[in-house]
């Protein structure tokens, strides 16, 4: 069995943060969104990956590499151009061949893996298998609709959806897929649509299984998302402190801090996560905060909020939350300040608080 993981996404709704790095990189609890995808497939038992790139593909190959830290092994496919799902699995016929194939969207994340799906896949051997999860906006997503517990129909972002249940970003198929790739027309908004591939399966009497899980699941692709998804991990960290606390530091709950990192007269309260090499002075850390590596956050106040790498937070009064923070971005303060601050800056931002 082989993995394909897409991530050649323009993550649109994540910008300004996507305009200059890949949205399947930015971290989650300090790791990159695709790593965990990774992580999932590998441990289903799949070590056989095609990794679907686009524009960001020279960021991709070098965040991951040739697969083998993960005892995997990747191959690269270059989409030709960003126009959905089922063209993607079209391109990567080649790589595929005839073997069934678990398809991951890289911005996905599933808590509790895929082991028990891709187990369930193999033993029933259906034509396809869909994950499917209950949401409270199933407008924004593919819907399943089913009738005693069968898959009767697929619809791509409904506008009066029949159901709640969306597709997560995790689909197991056998060969026939191509069949479908090949057969169906763009939609409206010109792109070769998943939901109307195996909606042709179901129209020519190939079986489609639904699985629901129960556990969490998220598409990272909005910033809410990403912090709540931030926040879920960070939750289910096991504290461990591998750098420096000093003065009247304190280190509250659950904190992951890494080797190089420096706390100095502050208090991080976890969960939360402060990366290699990152120095935290007379500050406040608060609860579900990911410092990534090399953060300087000095006289400041943050919490519930996802800083990225080399970012410096400097002097700033009025705490900082819910907020995602891009590499190399500086916030300093000037004379005068708002009340509330929220931020969601692009990497190498500079912002000066009047």
């Amino acid at each position: 069995m082989k993995a394909l993981i897409l991530s050649g996404g323009r993550g649109t709704r994540l910008r300004p943060i996507t305009h200059t790095g890949a949205k399947q990189l930015v971290p989650v609890a300090n790791k990159p969104i695709l790593f965990y995808a990774i992580e999932s497939v590998v441990a289903a038992g799949i070590t056989e990956i095609g990794m679907v790139v686009g524009e960001t593909e020279a960021e991709i190959r070098e965040a991951v590499g040739d697969g083998s830290r993960w005892g995997a092994r990747v191959t690269y496919i270059r989409q030709s151009a960003p126009l959905g799902l089922a063209h993607a699995v079209k391109e990567a016929e080649g790589f595929l061949g005839a073997d069934p194939f678990v398809m991951y969207l890289g911005d996905n994340l599933v808590r509790e893996g895929i082991s028990g799906f891709v187990a369930e896949f193999k033993d029933r051997q259906p034509d396809a298998m869909i994950l499917l999860a209950p949401v409270q906006a199933p407008e924004r997503f593919g819907v399943a609709e089913l009738h005693d517990g069968k898959v009767v129909r697929l619809v791509e972002k409904p506008k009066q959806p029949k159901s709640n249940l969306a597709l997560v970003g995790v689909y197991l198929f056998t060969s026939k897929i191509f069949a479908a790739v090949h057969s169906i027309r763009p939609s409206a908004r010109g792109e070769l649509e998943i939901t109307d591939a195996i909606q042709w399966l179901l129209d020519h009497g190939a079986q489609v299984q639904p699985h629901v899980i129960d556990g969490w699941w998220k598409d990272t692709g909005r910033l809410e998302d990403m912090l709540e998804a931030n926040r879920i991990i960070l939750d289910g960290l096991e504290p461990r402190t591998d750098g420096t606390v000093a003065g009247r530091s304190q280190i509250i709950g659950k904190v992951v801090l890494e080797a190089g990192a420096t706390v100095e007269d502050s208090v991080v309260r976890g969960p939360a996560i402060i990366g290699e090499g990152a120095r935290i002075v007379n500050s406040y850390v608060g609860p579900f905060t990911s410092v990534y590596r090399g953060v300087e956050i000095r006289n400041s106040e943050i919490e519930h909020s996802i800083v990225l790498e080399g970012s410096r937070i400097l002097d700033v009064p009025i705490r900082i939350e819910d907020s995602l923070i891009g590499k190399d971005v500086v916030i300093r303060r000037r004379e005068t300040l708002p009340k509330a601050l929220q931020f969601m800056l692009g990497d190498h931002s500079e912002v000066e608080l009047t």
